[in-house]
């Protein structure tokens, strides 16, 4: 392939094709007829030697070459569209919409002071927060969609991670629970009847994956998807919710709650920044990540200050 033969302009209308598989949608993506697009896919087809989509009753399917352009695409344009970024982020100015996805604990412990932050420096700023929708979302196609990702876990490919703030997790019981001060001893935290949290993506409640590796077995009376419905049950009943401790002492003036040192430690938990490769050297990305950095070290700061 010679580049100067190429008109440029056919890879945004192949990524259009891609996209939506269908001629008259990916005209409308890129605002051209449809005649137009039909003529840029044949030109498409010719240069690849594939017919790219082809015609299943009434549907049109990607072919095996199309699938296999889908991601190297879609990163191409990506880096062509950052040689155009500006060479920095006016945050007073700017109108910039962020897209953020992360769990609900994460909401609650980070977005509060961040959007402090923003609302100083950024006033114009708007943040979209997204469910943690679990780990099979991360590909090529969802790092074009978001900004930054809060999570437990390891690398996922066409992302950079950074370690924002560490935490532990403890027992959430009401104020006047009946055992609540006996539940540090394990025959009574074993008895109890606790509230699992089994999030989007996962089998099992994470700490009952630990558990089990110790051979323990707890009683799950309730499971729930989210933290916050766990701390919201226990603050309500007799049920035992085994959470993060900066949680717990976020919510436990307002719920009524008290935090008990479990009998077995799970040890540390580590929550990750995640930001797409594609943004690495984005001034608008930068700014956010080290705003998000900042309000993570805040609460490292804080954390000896825990219960």
């Amino acid at each position: 392939m010679n580049l100067k033969t190429l008109d440029l302009n056919l890879l945004t209308a192949l990524d259009a094709l891609l996209r939506e598989a269908n001629v008259s949608r990916a005209a409308l993506r890129i605002g051209l007829s449809q005649p137009a697009t039909s003529h840029a896919l044949q030109r498409l087809r010719d240069i690849f030697g594939d017919p790219l989509l082809v015609r299943t009753g009434v549907r049109m399917e990607l072919t095996p070459r199309a699938l296999a352009l889908r991601a190297p695409l879609a990163q191409a344009l990506d880096q062509v569209r950052g040689l155009f970024l500006p060479d920095d982020f006016n945050a007073a100015r700017s109108e910039r919409q962020f897209r953020l996805m992360m769990p609900d604990l994460a909401v609650e412990l980070l977005m509060p002071p961040l959007m402090a932050k923003v609302t100083r420096l950024a006033p114009n700023v708007r943040i979209d927060v997204v469910p943690w929708r679990g780990p099979a979302i991360f590909h090529a196609e969802f790092a074009r969609t978001i900004d930054l990702v809060i999570s437990i876990g390891n690398a996922f490919k066409g992302f950079h991670r950074q370690l924002l703030y560490t935490d532990s997790d403890a027992l959430a019981v009401r104020r006047g629970h009946p055992v609540g001060a006996r539940l540090k001893r394990r025959e009574a935290f074993l008895a109890a009847r606790h509230v699992g949290v089994i999030i989007r993506g996962n089998a099992e409640d994470l700490i009952d994956t630990w558990l089990h590796s110790k051979g323990v077995e707890r009683h799950i009376s309730l499971v729930v998807p989210g933290y916050l419905e766990a701390l919201h049950v226990a603050a309500r009943t007799d049920l035992v919710a085994f959470v993060p401790r900066r949680l717990i002492a976020a919510l436990s003036q307002q719920l009524g709650l008290v935090t008990v040192t479990p009998p077995l430690d799970p040890g540390i938990d580590e929550q990750f920044m995640f930001h797409p490769t594609r943004a690495q050297m984005d001034p608008g990305s930068i700014w956010l990540r080290r705003l998000m950095l900042e309000t993570g070290r805040q609460l490292e700061q804080a954390r000896r200050k825990l219960p």
